[in-house]
């Protein structure tokens, strides 16, 4: 018996109900379900209840039916962009996988033949040919027939570029579907390279090129704002930001008849944003019924970003099939089996909704001799909704990074990672994130994922290496590097050797003073002077000149030890060098430029202090990791100035003059809330009113701007980072700000210090100068 198919998250177990029709607020029920393949679908052996024969319904555009259950199949991809043969293979697969759960009709993700993230490679007539090339290839194979396939790529009409679906059928192309809504905003720069189809149901012809011609025998296809009408029911599509635009074209299409809605998507991971692309899904068929189906792109695609799946399968406002949000699997697909009558039956009964049908504009339709049901399936079970589960923050943290650093790692075909451990909890948080991988690359060989073995393999160099513990998977691909000098204490040390044993990693104690002695010995050879820490009577100048050697030595050790560990060890390659600096030591730009913190990639440049903290909490709890016990109650410190007594005197929050959760608030004000100065102030007299005046607000404000403005050049080399938060100061494609400033404000401020002196003559106080 068919049923639905759901990926599952590592860690996860299948949950999957199958049954009878689905109804609204019915009670849930689950069954145990075999694997059936990598891609994380299932056969369901549970018997659905007996169900009465009813007569055919007119459905869809009006035709009669010819069958009520439908079969459809949706994927997550871990695609690659420009790798054209490695996403014609998994694409390749994901239509294999469908085809052999029985489904008619197989979805994609967003431009999935060339890989979303091609960017300015779209400019390139390459990229078109090359897309080309592999549609062919797929309209060629015989896997692709007997299924509607639903795949994406750009294609260039009347010399402009579009985001486009390519639906074909034993090798015809049905339909070319622009995109209407481009993602314009945070990450996305569509408007740069596409161009929005804005001829609301109109279709053009599309002549194809002779490389296609040559194997479907037509000249053209429709192009345009069209919907598929199959014997049985009616296709509709939508791509991706469609489906959060305030127009989006599943309520018109709902209300022509459209029974199915597909979304192809390219939706990258934001910490708690899964919860919001489930909502949706789920509100665009609640109000107006229908079945809903997602494909995501997952994994790194060659970028910042990570695509995190989801992908999913919805019907009459619940889900019914729920695919891995992070996972290992380059191929997963999802698989649900669905009663078309169940659609009609929920929408005859809202009168508002017919009432509305009358009045809409149709869709044009394109004919499609072919049926998504079988002729006599009243027997067959159908899928039952689900309770979607979701990944607590701590989880995300844990999972999506770990698979971005795998991604990252097997593709850049290096032999592991370099990270100064510090004993402090950004660099402790980024050795748990890859410990978190290695957890992850044992469990998915495990369970039988033969190209996460293989990778490991080559990563390591053994053709017959098994990865079966954590730590000692670890050992092979992680080094750890405590770089000490005579400002770092015994403590930090002992916790950062504490921590390595613990997760496994090759462990290196080395000391700079060597080198840093050496390089002041140049500059005293060279202009007579010898500069001092303050707490010997230096100046600022001395003082900021002396930590920042200290850090910048550190960043060179750790390229050089990245490129000649494994060569001492007697092993081929060279290791990448991570990063730990937080998004919000980013933000003030609490970093030296060319420290630490310039890596090769950063898995936490994205997220907060905030949740990092919160995240060692949850290693301490699910990974038994006991060493980082001590290094959550220690001060965050950068240990670059001399120690008093043989104790740490210098704290992060003491050096920025300012808290994390302070600076937390700042970020997402300064760039969620599109907040400038005076703005800021305005929220915050508010937002602080029981702790602070007013003038101390402004004087919070004035000095987060100043500092802000004075480093902002610090994030035109910042590393690239695993995009995770929202107010990310990434200066790439991100944040897009000026780097010379005119620190002063002058303007800004003072409209701030004339509220201030309002509000103060408002309440009675007497004035003082402010001294800043």
């Amino acid at each position: 018996m068919r049923g639905s198919g759901q990926g599952n998250a590592a860690e996860e177990e299948p949950r999957r109900g199958l049954g009878g029709r689905s109804q609204r607020n019915r009670r849930l029920l689950r069954c145990q379900c075999a694997p059936r393949s990598e891609g994380g679908g299932t056969y369901c052996r549970v018997p659905a209840p007996p169900r009465k024969r009813r007569g055919h319904r007119r459905g869809g555009g009006g035709r009669a039916a010819m069958g009520r259950t439908v079969t459809v199949a949706t994927c997550a991809l871990n695609q690659w962009a420009l790798d054209f043969e490695g996403n014609l293979e998994r694409i390749s697969r994901s239509i294999g996988i469908a085809k052999s759960k029985g489904a008619r009709y197989r979805l994609g993700p967003e431009l999935e033949i060339c890989g979303y993230g091609c960017s300015d490679h779209y400019y390139e007539s390459d990229t078109l040919l090359h897309s080309f090339q592999v549609l062919a290839k797929l309209l060629e194979s015989p896997a692709t027939q007997d299924i509607i396939c639903d795949v994406g790529m750009p294609v260039l009409h009347r010399n402009a570029r579009y985001n486009c679906r390519v639906i074909f059928l034993n090798k015809k192309i049905l339909l070319i579907r622009p995109k209407i809504s481009l993602a314009n905003t945070g990450n996305y720069r569509e408007l740069r390279w596409f161009t929005p189809w804005n001829k609301a149901r109109h279709v053009e012809e599309y002549f194809l090129p002779r490389i296609i011609q040559e194997v479907t025998g037509q000249e053209t296809v429709p192009f345009g704002d069209a919907v598929l009408a199959t014997k049985d029911t009616c296709v509709g599509a939508e791509i991706c930001e469609e489906l959060w635009a305030p127009n989006s074209p599943h309520i018109e299409m709902g209300l022509d008849g459209v029974e199915i809605f597909t979304n192809s998507s390219g939706s990258h991971h934001v910490l708690r944003k899964a919860h919001t692309r489930v909502d949706l899904v789920n509100s665009a068929t609640a109000k107006n019924g229908g079945i809903y189906i997602l494909a995501n792109q997952k994994g790194c695609d060659g970028d910042r970003l990570y695509y995190d799946g989801c992908a999913m399968i919805a019907m009459n406002g619940e889900t019914v099939a729920q695919g891995s949000q992070f996972s290992l699997n380059d191929v997963e697909v999802l698989v649900a089996t669905l009663d078309l009558e169940d659609v009609r039956s929920y929408r005859a009964e809202i009168s508002s909704r017919n009432l509305a049908a009358s009045k809409v504009n149709p869709y044009p339709r394109v004919k499609v001799n072919f049926a998504l049901s079988g002729s006599d399936d009243v027997a067959v079970p159908t899928c039952m909704p689900i309770q979607w589960r979701h990944h607590s923050p701590e989880e995300e943290i844990s999972l999506g990074p770990a698979c971005w650093l795998w991604d990252y790692l097997r593709r850049s075909k290096q032999a592991g990672f370099l990270l100064p451990l510090s004993g402090g909890i950004d660099s402790s948080a980024t050795a748990c994130i890859v410990y978190s991988m290695c957890r992850q690359v044992c469990l998915a060989v495990k369970n039988g994922n033969a190209d996460v073995l293989a990778d490991a393999r080559r990563i390591v160099n053994d053709e017959t290496y098994v990865p079966e513990d954590p730590r000692e998977f670890c050992k092979r691909v992680f080094t750890t590097c405590y770089m000490a000098s005579e400002n770092s204490c015994q403590d930090t040390c002992n916790r950062a050797k504490l921590l390595a044993e613990q997760i496994g990693s090759y462990h290196i104690n080395l000391n700079i003073d060597a080198a840093v002695k050496a390089l002041l010995g140049i500059f005293s050879m060279v202009t007579g002077r010898t500069p001092c820490f303050s707490v010997y009577g230096g100046s600022s100048r001395e003082n900021m000149a002396l930590q920042n050697v200290q850090a910048r030595i550190r960043m060179v050790l750790a390229y050089l030890f990245a490129q000649l560990t494994l060569w001492t060890r007697g092993m081929p390659g060279g290791l990448l060098v991570l990063g730990s600096a937080n998004v919000d030591e980013s933000l003030r730009g609490y970093l030296t430029k060319y420290d630490c913190s310039s890596a090769d990639i950063n898995p936490i440049g994205g997220i907060s202090k905030t949740d990092l903290r919160n995240f060692i909490q949850y290693c301490i709890e699910n990974f038994q990791l006991t060493a980082l016990r001590s290094i959550m109650s220690a001060p965050p410190t950068a240990e670059l100035e001399p120690l008093v007594d043989g104790q740490v005197t210098q704290t992060d929050e003491a050096d920025m003059g300012m808290t994390y959760a302070e600076l937390s608030v700042y970020g997402k004000l300064r760039k969620i809330a599109k907040a400038g100065p005076y703005s800021m102030f305005c929220k915050l007299i508010n937002m602080w009113k029981e702790i602070c005046s007013p003038r101390e607000v402004a004087s919070k404000v004035k000095h987060f701007f100043r500092m802000y403005s004075v480093n902002r050049h610090k994030m035109t080399t910042l590393t690239p980072s695993y995009h995770a938060e929202n107010y990310s100061p990434d200066d790439n494609r991100f944040d897009l700000r000026p780097f010379l400033y005119n620190t002063t404000w002058s303007w800004q401020f003072r409209c701030i210090d004339e509220q201030v002196s309002k509000l103060e003559k408002k309440e009675g106080i007497s004035l003082v100068e402010d001294v800043d």
